[in-house]
């Protein structure tokens, strides 16, 4: 795949990335691998000219070209407007307000592009008492419920990464926001604001857990329901290796599999019914003596092929090897680095990682060029440090 050719569902779609870290580069990167030409406006003091032609090692930017800006420069501003001209979208991820006082907010952006969708990426929103202030991915989760939910009964809450946050409630949740607003616009609507709170997106993923409580089948303590390790047939256990299996036998019938091919229990251990909670701690206790019988990979290749619904625990550097992962494609190598490929899949459309990572500013003259800026004005603006 070479780096001109435009393919996937967003092909022909032109997004300005003012550039930021974590959910909002996710959320550019994912319409990157879905064929939109990205164009990251990074700052002039990331500038390195003797890197150009190397990769950079973030991949969260891949796919891109970047021009480096001074946004507080009235012609860094000027720029940013120029690409807005030609752009459907642009994504930035300042605290509120930020945008405006650059003069490149919704309304400074919509008076030379009415019809750009404007995404905004923020962790508490746009406004509310919480707006103005900073916080990271473990405050929104924490103030969502969903981080009491994580973690050890009796223990305290663990955070899961920031994959939850970050990238799930955040950056996914702002690109399915663009692409809806791209869909109206087509369909003739005018252009809007996408406000992509993270505390928003986490609460929505969420939904299922507030329904099970409704219902009755979830209790609020940590660590003792049917989907957070509180049941011993969905956990993890140690095997003879110190390496670990994943166990989610849920339904009887998958159960029963894991029962007949491990012969659990060993003796003098019951198989107590597990439909019955206050089973549940000794069952557990039984099934990680068991698991502890064999290796990761003795219990892998006798459970792999089946319903047990078991899986090895896989570290970041063998999971591109497995054979599921590798037969799928599921992590691809572009200039040395492999990485997750593009997902999900398109019958009619695929997707590809089309560009490696950018370097600052590395196309800088030729987005320049692009936007209509002559050799002249050019020259100006570099002399002005509004560009680099």
């Amino acid at each position: 795949m070479t780096e001109d050719a435009a393919t996937g569902p967003l092909a022909g779609v032109r997004v300005v990335e003012l550039a930021g870290i974590g959910p909002g580069p996710f959320a550019a990167m994912m319409l990157a691998d879905l064929g939109a030409d990205v164009v990251r406006v990074d700052r002039v003091t990331d500038v390195d000219p003797s890197a150009f032609g190397t990769p950079h090692p973030d991949l969260l930017n891949r796919g891109r070209r970047s021009i480096g800006v001074d946004l507080k420069t009235a012609g860094g501003r000027e720029v940013v407007l120029a690409l807005v001209g030609g752009a459907d979208a642009l994504i930035e991820g300042f605290r509120p307000g930020v945008a405006e006082r650059l003069g490149l907010g919704p309304a400074d952006c919509h008076a030379v592009r009415p019809r750009l969708v404007y995404g905004r990426m923020t962790g508490w929103g746009q406004d509310g008492p919480a707006a103005p202030y900073a916080g990271h991915d473990i405050d929104y989760l924490a103030l969502t419920g969903a981080l009491h939910g994580v973690g050890r009964a009796g223990q305290r809450p663990v955070p899961p990464m920031n994959l939850l946050g970050d990238f799930g409630g955040g950056g996914m949740m702002l690109a399915l926001g663009i692409v809806s607003a791209l869909y109206a616009v087509r369909a003739g609507a005018p252009g809007q604001v996408v406000d992509a709170a993270i505390v928003d997106g986490v609460a929505v993923l969420s939904t299922q857990i507030h329904a099970l409580r409704r219902l009755g089948m979830w209790q609020d303590p940590r660590g003792v329901n049917l989907l957070d390790g509180g049941a011993p047939f969905y956990d993890t256990y140690e095997c003879a290796d110190g390496r670990h299996l994943a166990v989610g036998a849920l339904e009887p019938r998958f159960y029963d599999e894991l029962v007949r091919r491990t012969g659990f229990p060993l003796p003098p251990d019951e198989a107590l019914d597990r439909t019955d909670p206050g089973n549940w701690p000794a069952l557990r206790e039984s099934w990680a003596r068991l698991f502890r019988t064999r290796t990761r990979d003795e219990w892998t290749a006798l459970l792999a092929h089946s319903d047990a619904c078991v899986a090895p625990v896989l570290d970041w550097a063998e999971a591109p090897g497995h054979p599921q992962l590798a037969a799928r494609g599921t992590f691809v190598e572009r200039d040395g680095a492999v990485q997750p490929a593009p997902a999900p899949r398109f019958s009619s459309t695929p997707t590809a990682v089309r560009r490696p990572p950018p370097q600052p500013g590395e196309h800088t003259d030729e987005l320049l060029a692009e936007a209509g800026f002559d050799a002249a004005r050019v020259a100006a603006l570099r002399a002005a440090g509004a560009v680099a």
